[in-house]
């Protein structure tokens, strides 16, 4: 049987596929995902499920987003910005670069214990 294999690399995050594995059992498949999959690279936790439990919806299934055009939405649309304001967008995205530096130093710092 085959068992899709999602690896978590920090508490918190997300999970992502990671590959799968091939086992009789749910058993198995945990001890094999452990060995081929969360010793590779630093990981949280694992999510095992049967290949048969996944569904997948696609484009071709349905509509993501609507059928509503919301292009007024995106910033390409804008013919002119404000030079003020693109100041100040910078300002923001280096603050908050910064805030993530330090979050993910506190993160680290934490995880000595």
């Amino acid at each position: 049987m085959i068992w899709e294999v999602f690896r978590q690399e920090k508490p918190g995050g997300y999970h992502t596929h990671c590959g799968d594995v091939h086992a009789p059992d749910a058993e198995m498949a945990k001890l094999f995902a452990e060995i081929q999959h969360g010793r590779r690279k630093p990981t949280n936790s694992l999510w095992v499920v049967p290949k048969s439990a996944v569904e997948e919806v696609d484009a071709e299934d349905t509509n993501f987003g609507g059928t509503t055009d919301k292009s007024y939405r995106w910033a390409m649309t804008y013919n002119r910005v404000d030079e003020s304001f693109a100041e100040e967008v910078a300002d923001s995205q280096r603050e908050q670069e910064r805030a993530d530096r330090e979050r993910e130093r506190d993160a680290t710092a934490g995880g000595d214990d």
